[in-house]
Order: C-alpha cells, then sequence, then structure tokens
C-alpha cells in the first residue's frame, strides 16, 4: 500500500482554489513580519511574496474583477 499523490496533488490543488485569500492575507502577514526583522531587505521581501502570490494565483478560478451587469 503506498501512498496516492494524485489525489494528495488534487487534495492541495483543491485546498489552494478553496483558501486563495487567506494564503494571500497569510503571505502579506508573513512579509510584513520578515520586514520587521530584516530590515533592508524590502524588495527581497517583495519580490518572493509576488512569486509566492503568482504561483498561487495559477489555482484561482475565480476572475480578479466581477462581472459588472450592463
Amino acid at each position: 500500500m503506498g501512498i496516492d499523490f494524485e489525489a494528495l496533488k488534487g487534495k492541495a490543488e483543491e485546498a489552494l482554489r478553496e483558501h486563495n485569500d487567506k494564503i494571500e492575507e497569510g503571505l502579506d502577514k508573513a512579509a510584513g513580519f520578515a520586514k520587521s526583522k530584516f530590515a533592508g531587505h524590502d524588495e527581497q521581501i517583495d519580490s518572493g511574496i509576488e512569486k509566492a502570490k503568482d504561483f498561487l494565483n495559477k489555482f484561482d478560478d475565480t476572475p480578479d474583477t466581477p462581472d459588472t451587469p450592463r
């Protein structure tokens, strides 16, 4: 009996889709904490956070701007 990596991957992707906003909130909080501990490295921290958010957004299937009725 082994680990079903496809099922595990599916559950991880589902969690990323379902909790995208909370994960982004956590990334922002982590960035603030890191900036408070490592002064002078704001650019590197921001770059890392943006890369993480870009990866996260690959799993976000909701539009960035809601459709407006005409």
